[in-house]
């Protein structure tokens, strides 16, 4: 019954496209502020040259209000983005569960491309791909792997990992350079290697700019729960800590909501938080999902879609470090030794630790 309903929500969405693009949310879905809405604008906003508006479903998206809400780095790599004409298909999991039946509807549904957002969706997406060979696929946070936990090439599927520790030791520079007590803290989602590369990069960003600084740690067990993220970032405030970065999707909206609170800095990720807690949030590290969902859709619609896996780092323009408020200390000084740090990146100056 319920395959039934979200088909027939499928098939009844507005015409005209001639591409229909399927995504599959991760749990926590539509308004994470986070890793799903940064995929979610990647499809709509970018390739469908649409916004989102509830109930009433899609409205163009002004090509001014487009270009307003690129980041300025684009245009200094060299890269563009402008709707494809694709119609877009999303679907939000609200359980694990929900993850393979959803996938089917896109199929059903005749969509060319479904994206699967976020590693949890691996076995999901293999399986499809694997059972729907003329179907193309694309999967976001890890490649397809065997059972041996080795890298599978599938030439309907393309999968985009991403140099995280990289954008987080960015921001670890700013924490390091912005906390007056010393101890900065770092909150997890679950504590798998994906995670630990955030907070990897962020310990040496912090120690690059303030060897003495502490880092606290700590890992909610999920991504879904807000309240076990307040939880864990009342606790690092509890010791000390005045600004708190976390990699925890939903439960980092909690670490947000601690910190204010608290009246200390949070930092926010994968897309630019500021909004969520105007004059908490320090920075993000904006990692942008919003790009390879859009890489991906372009080489279908260009007919380069090839398969394989890719991952991205700071020099392709998928990672990134967001606005510093205009009331942060020394803000300018700040900056100038975060642009001096990301300048010898680039170069092949530094490198980040994974671990």
């Amino acid at each position: 019954m319920l395959r039934a309903i979200l088909l027939s929500l499928v098939l009844a969405l507005p015409l005209g496209a001639q591409v229909k693009v399927g995504l599959v949310t991760d749990v926590g879905g539509r308004g994470d502020q986070s890793f799903n809405d940064s995929a979610l604008r990647g499809l709509e906003s970018w390739a469908g040259g649409v916004k989102y508006t509830g109930t009433a479903g899609y409205a163009p998206l002004p090509e001014a209000e487009l270009a307003a809400g690129l980041p300025p780095y684009f245009a200094e790599l060299g890269i563009a983005v402008k709707p494809l004409g694709i119609e877009p298909v999303p679907l939000v999991s609200r359980a694990q569960e929900d993850y393979i039946p959803n996938i089917q509807t896109l199929i059903d549904g005749g969509c060319q491309l479904v994206i699967g957002v976020g590693f949890m969706l691996e076995n999901a997406i293999e399986q499809s791909a694997r059972d729907n060979p003329d179907v193309k696929f694309m999967l976001i946070d890890s490649p397809i792997l065997d059972e041996n936990r080795q890298m599978v090439t599938l030439p309907n599927v393309e999968t985009y990992t991403f140099m995280e520790h990289e954008g987080s030791f960015l921001v670890g520079a700013i924490a390091g350079l912005v906390t007056k007590t010393g101890k900065v803290g770092f909150v997890g989602g679950m504590e798998m290697d994906l995670i630990k590369k955030f907070e990897a990069g962020y310990r040496a960003g912090v120690k690059q700019t303030n060897p003495k600084a502490e880092v606290l740690s700590a890992y909610t067990g999920s991504f879904d729960n807000s309240t076990d993220g307040l939880k864990a970032g009342k606790e690092q405030i509890q010791k000390g800590a005045d600004v708190v970065y976390h990699a925890a999707g939903v439960c980092g909206l909690g670490v947000i909501d601690a910190a204010k609170e608290a009246k200390v800095w949070a930092i926010g990720v994968d897309s630019d938080q500021a909004h969520v807690a105007p004059g908490t949030v320090l920075t993000s590290m904006v990692k942008h999902v919003d790009l390879v969902v859009y890489r991906s859709i372009e080489h279908l619609v260009t007919e380069k879609f090839q398969g394989g896996h890719t991952t991205l780092a700071l020099k392709d323009g998928a990672l990134a470090y967001a606005p510093l408020p205009e009331s942060v200390p020394d803000r300018d000084k700040v900056i100038a030794a975060v642009e001096e740090l990301r300048k010898k990146l680039l170069a092949g100056e530094i490198k980040v630790p994974e671990k």
